[in-house]
């Protein structure tokens, strides 16, 4: 598999935007530039490996790269949320009651 410069651009592009779009959807912030590229990496790769099981098939492009991305960002959030419970994502590990 060749990544030419032009593919690393467009895969941080993507991962960018879907980090954040996930970030407002789920927090309503984003999660800081290299915040969000990673959140949204993570969540193409678990689109792509979820949607499908689900039968659910967006197409080819950018665009739609977008979207997967995006879709697999909020579930890493929700999932990030329910099982940290706390700090940043919500909830409390760590508080206490006052």
């Amino acid at each position: 598999m060749h990544l030419s410069n032009e593919s690393i651009i467009v895969i941080v592009l993507v991962g960018l935007i879907a980090g954040w779009l996930a970030g407002k959807i789920v927090r309503g912030a984003g999660y800081g530039l290299i915040g969000d590229i990673i959140i949204g990496i993570i969540g193409a790769f678990i689109g792509d490996w979820l949607l499908p099981r689900l039968g659910i098939h967006l197409g080819s492009g950018t665009v739609s790269s977008i979207v997967n991305a995006t879709i697999g960002a909020i579930v890493l959030l929700l999932i990030i949320r329910l099982v940290a419970g706390g700090g940043r994502f919500g909830g409390g590990w760590g508080r206490r009651g006052r």
